[in-house]
């Protein structure tokens, strides 16, 4: 049985996911590195299908998903071709606040002639013929309208969500109480990298913690060279991304941090790093003796393979859901792939619960 997956946003990240399956796909003795869980439940890589697409990007929309993935500013070519999908049809979005100023740059947005109202209607006839089941939200950050938009589609078409940005839907109450009461499951909010900043300084922070250090001061500084760092030089965008990326780390410190001595969040766009992702952590403490002690690390990843690492488990796990007729926000899934879930866990407890949860 195949898991059929809409998809909102064929952008950088949604082309490393789509490749990433398909590479697993064509390359079986492969999967033994970068899977989290080769199985969850009967599911494997290859049970994933993408049924569905939207997009509001001129040279997007319109075309075949297996031309769309390789669309500019798209820049990931890690298969080079995906023949499966030359039979989905990219659909078109509502923009809403979806694109911004500085994305709108790069990302040419198609002329809108339907009303808000026809789109939807469109966009819900297209979930019900082709039986997509799960929607996932690859939204560009600050795009509140419109990934509650979504959100709202995925209620009104009985599909579960999968939230990877930074807008607050499986963590906010209300949204979380709509979907326990349609028995939907929801996975959220802003997805968690397989090996990225949030998680290695998550893990580092927890060390220390666990050896006893106090940690007076902390900052994550990232920067990188893709369509997602661009939109984020718009400021007024980043509000819930820095809520997001602070919280993931200042909830593993007893006590927690006052705002002034803890800084986690997107610093700038260096065009020439396309998809590198360059981060720059440091924590400065006291150990034994109130002696001080400082760390810094340099992690330099890959955006894409980080977010598709993450989201491939994000999609079996609302499958699986879905199966055992589980709704509302997975709170297990949720605290261990995402940044800002309803409940915040140490990754290890997150890990363990998870695990529980998908061999129970």
């Amino acid at each position: 049985m195949k898991i059929r997956v809409g998809v909102i946003g064929v952008g950088n990240c949604f082309a490393g996911l789509a490749q990433g399956i398909e590479y697993y796909r064509r390359n079986k003795e492969a999967r033994k590195i970068g899977l989290m869980h080769e199985k969850i439940g009967n599911y494997g890589v290859e049970d994933i299908k993408f049924t569905s697409a939207f997009d509001a990007a001129e040279n997007k929309v319109g075309k075949p998903l297996s031309e769309a993935i390789y669309a500019e500013p798209n820049d990931v070519n890690w298969v080079n071709s995906i023949p499966a999908y030359n039979d989905v049809i990219v659909k078109e979005s509502p923009i809403l606040d979806g694109i911004g100023v500085y994305l709108a740059s790069m990302v040419k947005p198609i002329e809108q002639r339907k009303s808000i109202e026809k789109l939807e209607e469109d966009i819900i006839d297209e979930i019900r013929t082709t039986k997509t089941r799960i929607l996932i939200n690859y939204l560009p950050v600050g795009a509140q309208k419109a990934t509650e938009f979504w959100a709202s589609i995925a209620l009104k078409t009985n599909c579960a969500f999968i939230n990877c940005i930074p807008v607050f839907i499986a963590s906010h109450s209300e949204w979380s109480k709509k979907f326990k009461e349609k028995n939907l499951p929801a996975v959220g909010d802003d997805i968690k990298s397989q090996i990225g900043a949030t998680i290695v300084h998550r893990v580092l922070t927890k060390l220390c913690v666990d050896r006893g250090a106090k940690i007076d001061q902390t900052y994550q500084i990232n920067v990188g060279g893709n369509t997602d760092f661009l939109n984020m030089l718009e400021r007024n965008r980043l509000e819930s991304k820095k809520i997001s990326k602070t919280e993931a780390v200042r909830s593993l410190i007893p006590g927690g941090m006052d705002d002034n001595k803890i800084y986690v969040g997107p610093s700038d766009f260096i065009p020439f790093l396309g998809n590198r992702k360059l981060a720059f952590i440091r924590i400065e403490g006291r150990m034994f003796a109130d002696i001080p002690f400082n760390i810094e690390l340099r992690l330099d990843v890959d955006d894409k393979a980080n977010s598709a690492g993450v989201a491939i488990d994000a999609i079996r796990c609302a499958q699986l859901a879905l199966d055992r007729r589980v709704g509302g926000p997975l709170i297990e899934a949720s605290a261990y792939l995402m940044k800002h879930p309803p409940v915040q866990m140490s990754d290890d407890e997150a890990r363990k619960k998870l695990d529980e949860w998908i061999f129970t």
